[in-house]
C-alpha cells in the first residue's frame, strides 16, 4: 500500500518579501545610486566608492594636453572629462561640463588665463583651479593666487608634482611648484613692494624679502648657487630665480652691480 502523500503547497512570492521598513531603506539606496550613475557615469554603483574627480584641461598646445591627460589619467581617483585650447573655449566648457578641476595655461589665445581664472571664480565658484604654466617668477604665481587659483606648477616640474597638485586641489589644499614655493613661503610680505626711489633713483632695500636678502649676503659673499642653496635648503634652481627676482626688482644689470648695492645698503661688509 503506497504511502498518501501530502497535497502540494504553493508558496506564493510575496512571502519572501523583507520587511516593509527594510525594503523600502533599501529601494532608497538603489533609486539614489541609480540617479546618481545616470548623471554621472564615472560615479560607481558601489556607494563606499568615491567618484573620480573630473577634470578639464586647457592648453593652447595639443602636445601638451595629451600628455597632462595621459598622467592624469593614469590615477584612477582622476578623470579627464574635456579640452579646450583657448580662454573663451575654457570658459564656455567649463559652464557645460562642470568639472571639478580646470588645469590651465596661462598663456592662452584670446583671453589669458588669469582673466579665465577670475571669471571661474566668479561665475563657476566649485570649479578649482590649477594653473600650468612656463612662467616662474614669484610675482605671476602671487597674481595666479590672487586670481583664485588653488595650484601652482610649471611644465619644466616632474610628473610627479604636477600629479600632486592636482591632487591637492581635489582635496581642497593649496600646492606650488618647489621652484617657487619656498619664494613664496619666506615673507614676500614683509617687503614693501611700493617703497619709493631714494633722491639717487635708487630702489630701497625694503623691496627684498628677507630670503632674497639672505641669498644676495651669501652670494655676495662668494657662495656659488650650489653652496647657497645647500645652506638654506632649497633646490639651485630657485636660488637663481631669487638671484633673476632681486636684479629685475632693483634694475641691476650686472652681478657686480648687485655686490655694491648689497655693500652701500650694508648686506654685506666690504
Amino acid at each position: 500500500m503506497q504511502p498518501k502523500l501530502s497535497p502540494l503547497i504553493r508558496i506564493r512570492p510575496e512571502s519572501f518579501r523583507m520587511p516593509m521598513p527594510l525594503r523600502k531603506d533599501v529601494e532608497r539606496r538603489t533609486a539614489r545610486r541609480r540617479t546618481r550613475a545616470q548623471g554621472d557615469p564615472s560615479l560607481s554603483m558601489f556607494p563606499d566608492t568615491p567618484a573620480a574627480a573630473r577634470i578639464l584641461i586647457a592648453d593652447d598646445h595639443a602636445v601638451v594636453r595629451r600628455g597632462v591627460r595621459a598622467l592624469l589619467e593614469a590615477d584612477p581617483s582622476l578623470t579627464v572629462i574635456g579640452e579646450a585650447a583657448t580662454g573663451p573655449e575654457t570658459v564656455e566648457q567649463v559652464k557645460k561640463l562642470t568639472p571639478d578641476i580646470v588645469v590651465l595655461d596661462i598663456s592662452l589665445p584670446d583671453q589669458n588665463g588669469l582673466d579665465v581664472t577670475r571669471i571661474l571664480r566668479r561665475e563657476a565658484p566649485q570649479t578649482k583651479v590649477v594653473i600650468l604654466t612656463m612662467h616662474l617668477t614669484e610675482e605671476v604665481a602671487r597674481e595666479c593666487l590672487r586670481a583664485g587659483a588653488r595650484a601652482f606648477v610649471v611644465k619644466s616640474d616632474s610628473n610627479d608634482d604636477v600629479l600632486t597638485a592636482v591632487q591637492a586641489a581635489r582635496d581642497e589644499r593649496v600646492f606650488f611648484t618647489p621652484q617657487i614655493r619656498d619664494l613664496y613661503y619666506t615673507g614676500y610680505m614683509d617687503c614693501v613692494p611700493n617703497a619709493p626711489a631714494n633722491g639717487d633713483g635708487e630702489i630701497p632695500i625694503e623691496r627684498l624679502t628677507p630670503r632674497e636678502k639672505e641669498v644676495v649676503k651669501m652670494l655676495c659673499e662668494g657662495l656659488s648657487n650650489k653652496e647657497v642653496a645647500f645652506s638654506v635648503g632649497i633646490s639651485t634652481r630657485t636660488v637663481e630665480s631669487h638671484r633673476n627676482n632681486v636684479m629685475r626688482k632693483l634694475n641691476l644689470g650686472a652681478f657686480s652691480e648687485l655686490v655694491r648695492y648689497a655693500v652701500r645698503h650694508r648686506v654685506v661688509t666690504a
